[in-house]
């Protein structure tokens, strides 16, 4: 294995954390996520929206090819090649799986909080009354059907541009330049490091609002043990396949099926438990499968890290 590189993790983390975090500064004085100005009227698409496609979530993977320009390590293992005659199983658990983990999630949240869940779909009903659809049960029903179907489908292809600039940063390049550390440190790291990232949008309301208790302080908390359950699956996906295409997709059908919570609520939800994926319990289902992945998936190794300073 090769040796922790602190060079090459610093120079990485400065230009993820410097491109994302200035974007999220422009954003900010412009407005920030609520109040940033229409740029293209016709869709209603915000500056923020924009910069944050195109440059917050970029990132990662711009700091990958920087890092990797500066220092000379070249086109080394990018982890771009994808074997999926032998790992199409992890291709299989990303795709189907992820959006598993995240309706179970969301049963767990409402089995435990019922007074949330509103079987009648009343936010749906009332949105298909105003524009003339048919709204009878079997109706609305056939409607969240055909959403889940979709983003189960369709999310992890759909979502793979938008997802990649993290997962080539992340897991492309940190994760295996933590590998020195042993295994289980370098997924937990890596874990805890992607949810300090989301920070600066975490403050601006970004997934959890402003209204929840312990605000503004617990939402950025919560974005890290969210990040830091996701990131072990992720990281699993990874190092199995040697690829970052697995935990792409994963991510994508993440990102497509997180919101489904929102179409059985019948009042706000305590967003730092549930319904979503972010929320305490939502994450349940990635805390049972970290656990396990650390229990079989990997074996217990003892790595002293080897500094080299090049």
């Amino acid at each position: 294995m090769d040796p922790l590189n602190k060079r090459r993790i610093k120079l990485f983390l400065a230009f993820a954390f410097g491109i994302s975090w200035l974007t999220a500064l422009v954003i900010y004085l412009t407005g920030g996520l609520l109040n940033s100005p229409i740029v293209i009227e016709s869709g209603s698409i915000t500056l923020a929206y924009i910069l944050l496609a195109s440059v917050y979530m970029w990132g990662p993977a711009i700091a990958n090819v920087a890092t990797r320009l500066i220092t000379k390590e070249g086109k080394n293992d990018l982890k771009l090649k994808l074997n999926f005659r032998k790992d199409w199983r992890y291709v299989l658990a990303a795709w189907v799986g992820t959006p598993v983990l995240v309706l179970l999630g969301t049963a767990l949240f409402f089995l435990l909080f019922p007074d949330y869940f509103d079987p009648n779909l009343s936010i749906l009903t009332s949105q298909l009354a105003l524009s003339g659809s048919d709204t009878s049960t079997a109706s609305v029903y056939q409607i969240v059907i055909m959403q889940v179907l979709y983003a189960i489908v369709a999310s992890p292809i759909m979502n793979l541009v938008s997802t990649f600039g993290e997962e080539f940063g992340w897991r492309g390049y940190l994760l295996p330049k933590l590998l020195p550390l042993g295994k289980t440190k370098a997924i937990l790291l890596q874990g805890v490091i992607w949810g300090v990232w989301h920070w600066p949008v975490i403050l601006m309301g970004y997934n959890y609002g402003f209204d929840y208790p312990g605000s503004p302080w617990l939402g950025p908390l919560a974005m890290v043990w969210f990040t830091v359950l996701v990131g072990i699956f992720l990281a699993w996906l990874t190092l199995k396949t040697d690829s970052v295409w697995p935990a792409n997709i994963a991510h994508g059908a993440l990102n497509g099926i997180a919101s489904i919570g929102v179409l059985f609520l019948v009042k706000n939800p305590p967003v730092l438990l549930g319904p979503y994926p972010t929320g305490v319990i939502g994450s349940i289902p990635f805390l049972l499968i970290g656990i396990l992945v650390f229990l079989f998936a990997f074996p217990k190794e003892k790595i002293r890290p080897i500094i080299s300073a090049n």
